[in-house]
């Protein structure tokens, strides 16, 4: 925070009043469209064996809305083509989702679940909305929902017990 203030010739103070922590500062750069609140939620929201088709259907109704998709895409192509912003992004949803939904659900290999499902998430992203592949790019959510939330539940529901990252 305080090497952003000095770049822009304010005091890291200020940084502070308005926009809290660096995460919350790295959300209001990208303009973030969606809450992770909300996404958390919604993982948690309701019973474990119906979670993998609210997701999928909570992805798709956002990526319909034009401002949300427009940001999106441009966020995927920016954690694509730098490093850096891959990595803040990175720990962002690493903290801001991954680590809340698995603290929650308090099992082993719970993050590795989640991350799964986010995976799949964004490939299904790229594929319909960046990439334009049809006919999944002009499906309906019903149809999509009903291939890919399947998916999703079977990550959630495999029984995966913790990886640990490869070193560096």
């Amino acid at each position: 925070m305080r090497g952003i203030a000095r770049s822009a010739g304010v005091d890291s103070a200020l940084l502070h009043h308005y926009f809290g922590t660096k995460q919350q500062l790295f959300i209001a750069a990208l303009e973030f469209p969606v809450d992770p609140e909300l996404i958390g939620q919604v993982l948690l929201a309701g019973d474990r064996e119906s979670a993998g088709d609210r997701i999928v259907r909570l992805a798709l109704s956002l990526w319909e809305q034009p401002p949300v998709r427009d940001r999106l895409m441009a966020m995927l192509r920016t954690v694509a083509a730098n490093d850096e912003v891959a990595k803040l992004f990175r720990d962002f949803v690493q903290r801001e989702l991954v680590a809340r939904v698995s603290a929650a659900w308090g099992e082993d290999g719970a993050s590795v679940r989640v991350e799964l499902v986010m995976s799949q998430i964004v490939g299904l992203a790229m594929a319909r909305h960046v990439i334009g592949v049809e006919p999944l790019a002009s499906a309906s959510i019903d149809e999509v929902a009903a291939l890919v939330g399947p998916v999703l539940q079977h990550y959630l529901d495999a029984e995966v017990g913790p990886i640990e990252p490869a070193p560096h």
